[in-house]
């Protein structure tokens, strides 16, 4: 007989800007996560995804205000959904969640605006980091050839890595407690956006040069930082373009609303 899976707690890190929120004002919607998709709320949608799924046990919903929460569920959050207070920022939600508030690890960390998560991508995405037991972190991410080939008129930010050119997909797998680290650094780099200087300094100035001039690939950046942030991240390829689409302008939505409309 084969061991079954482990359980993953999963984290969609739902806090917002409000009615200031470029989609939310374009949609008319007072938080983003109410914005349907569908017909359904993109919080509510992006939950029954997880819940969907045989790895995922109990769901944390981090959000600014849970009356929100409520509204894109309709009323009370299923059954096995706990909604949490965000902080500041969003590396700052996640440690909150994990140190504090029940989310310890394994937890899969995703956003309210990832519309079209779905099983087979959460599978995929937990698969490779359960392949790889050395992973402290595993990250999704779609290469350019993936997302090309199914849907060139999607504009997404690319980054160049070596021969590689990759984009993350808001699904991040921290296996082990000392996954916090890079969410402690992105932390850092949210409060000192505006002092470059100090990023610098943290990450080392020549690896941070060479990754942004694209010189090195997929994995040696991975290995910089992990040899950097005391952890081992990897990352996971996904084979489906739309594990990177999200939903963060309104091209983004209408691309979703029609991907929805030809799979019904």
């Amino acid at each position: 007989m084969t061991r079954p899976a482990r359980k993953w707690k999963a984290l969609v890190l739902a806090a917002g800007r409000g009615p200031d929120d470029p989609m939310a004002r374009a949609f008319g919607v007072t938080h983003k996560c109410l914005l349907k998709v569908g017909g359904k709320p993109m919080l509510a949608r992006v939950v029954s995804a997880l819940q969907s799924s045989p790895r995922i046990g109990r769901v944390y919903v981090s959000i600014e205000d849970a009356a929100i929460a409520r509204e894109a569920f309709g009323g009370a959050p299923p059954a096995g959904v706990s909604i949490l207070p965000s902080a500041e920022s969003a590396a700052a939600s996640v440690i909150r969640a994990v140190e504090t508030q029940g989310a310890v690890p394994p937890v899969l960390v995703t956003t309210a605006d990832h519309a079209l998560l779905d099983a087979a991508m959460i599978e995929h995405v937990l698969a490779g980091a359960e392949s790889m037991p050395d992973a402290d972190l595993a990250v999704g991410m779609v290469e350019r050839a993936v997302m090309e080939a199914a849907y060139p008129e999607a504009l997404r930010t690319w980054m160049k890595l070596g021969e590689d050119s990759i984009s993350a997909c808001n699904l991040f797998a921290f296996s082990t407690p000392r996954a916090l680290n890079a969410a402690r650094f992105w932390r850092d780099v949210e409060k000192n956006r505006k002092k470059p200087w100090r990023i610098a300094l943290a990450f080392g100035i020549r690896p941070l040069i060479r990754m942004l001039l694209g010189r090195d690939g997929l994995e040696a950046v991975f290995a910089e930082l992990s040899r950097r942030l005391k952890l081992t991240a990897r990352p996971v390829l996904m084979p489906m373009a739309e594990a990177a689409i999200d939903v963060d302008k309104p091209a983004d939505y209408e691309l979703v609303e029609r991907i929805l409309r030809e799979r019904r």
